[in-house]
């Protein structure tokens, strides 16, 4: 009877202690997600700023060799990313799948342009440096109209400010979650031990000394929380990087090796911090107040 007792409250404590684990795994994956996204929030910005276009209607009297000069030649200044010609046909055809319908068998001719499509780099997105690069492409004589959303582009370089502010503030309340969250699950694992404890210091246990067992299984608990998580993050960054290889994948080697030591140092100083506290709790507790925590 006493052996099925005693394996009963082994099995008991290994379930809380795979809780724990697990519980604690979930928080620090979130953790992690948040830094990856903190880490990125200004490759996110620059991708959203670098995808802006602004368009260069050529003139009538350019012909594609000269159009694809032009493109090449504009490559070469620093405040191009990319270009792309967009010859008068492709123009047609984009704009029939848009309208839904053949505008060419109705108007018996091609009224579009031929066009460059630039995308500038991320330093030069400001509104300023748009409209000075923007007078200056004008300038150029194989151009004839300048297109660009400056409104979108306002609106653009505005909400990536109020985006990157709210992730880090999401990310200081998540960080204080999760911190509640391991503690209350520390505390419940340190809980179950409490007589065990106390015990320790009846037969004359220093606090250290009574401290070190629960201390030393809290960092294994924290490293293997953390192992847990970090796995879930490579997991989630492998399904998402076909869609956002430009935002996250899994060659960001130096990011994604800081995030893991994030990850695992946070994993293990939460867990120590938390049980040190609640280990003390308890220590500091009278015999008959145990059973009525």
């Amino acid at each position: 009877m006493k052996a099925h007792r005693e394996e009963r409250t082994h099995w008991r404590l290994r379930s809380i202690s795979l809780s724990s684990i697990f519980s604690t795994a979930l928080v620090l994956f979130a953790l992690g997600i948040l830094a990856l996204l903190l880490i990125n929030v200004d490759r996110v910005a620059s991708y959203v700023r670098e995808n802006l276009t602004m368009s260069l209607v050529l003139q009538e009297s350019v012909k594609p060799v000269d159009a694809d000069f032009l493109r090449r030649n504009l490559e070469s200044y620093d405040f191009i990313k990319s270009t792309l010609y967009i010859s008068k046909e492709r123009a047609a055809e984009e704009f029939t799948s848009a309208l839904g319908q053949d505008f060419l068998s109705i108007l018996a001719y091609n009224p579009l342009s031929a066009s460059l499509e630039l995308r500038l780099n991320a330093d030069w997105t400001s509104r300023d440096s748009i409209t000075k690069i923007a007078e200056r492409m004008q300038r150029l004589p194989q151009v004839a109209e300048v297109h660009y959303e400056a409104s979108l582009i306002e609106l653009v370089n505005d909400n990536t400010k109020k985006i990157s502010a709210l992730i880090l503030g999401f990310s200081l309340v998540m960080s204080f979650i999760a911190l509640v969250l391991i503690n209350n699950t520390m505390r419940l694992t340190i809980y179950a031990n409490r007589f065990n404890i106390k015990t320790m210091q009846l037969v004359g246990a220093t606090r250290s000394f009574a401290r070190r067992p629960f201390m030393f299984k809290a960092a294994m608990h924290g490293v293997w929380s953390a192992l847990i998580a970090i796995a879930l993050i490579l997991i989630a960054v492998w399904f998402v990087q076909d869609e956002f290889f430009e935002l996250v994948n899994l060659q960001q080697y130096g990011v994604l090796t800081a995030i893991a030591v994030f990850v695992l140092l946070s994993g293990v100083a939460i867990n120590c911090i938390t049980t040190f506290f609640a280990v003390n709790k308890f220590l500091d507790s009278d015999i008959d107040n145990l059973y009525y925590y």
